[in-house]
């Protein structure tokens, strides 16, 4: 799979490590919903350093990503606007 972080890069995401994702997710979704901006960035973090554990995918290697992360600044505003622009309720990783 391969997961995009905004202003970053491209990175090569090892099935096995979807479950993790997910669970991180599911932490971004809460903070979403308690309007709790510091429980977002600490959640934001956790999810794009394990995303970044993957491959990274060279500067000139065009390949469409599956999936596209916001950066650990978003504000909560930001990732709902994010949200609503992709047209996932699913949060930022569907599954």
């Amino acid at each position: 799979m391969i997961v995009r972080i905004l202003g970053e890069g491209q990175w090569r995401v090892a099935p096995e490590a979807m479950q993790s994702l997910n669970e991180l997710d599911d932490r971004v979704a809460d903070a979403l919903q308690k309007d709790d901006q510091e429980a977002l960035q600490s959640s934001l973090a956790l999810l794009l350093e394990q995303v970044r554990a993957g491959v990274p995918v060279a500067d000139d290697d065009l390949v469409e990503s599956d999936l596209i992360i916001p950066d650990a600044s978003a504000s909560l505003d930001e990732v709902r606007a994010f949200l609503e622009e992709q047209g996932n309720g699913e949060g930022l990783i569907p599954g």
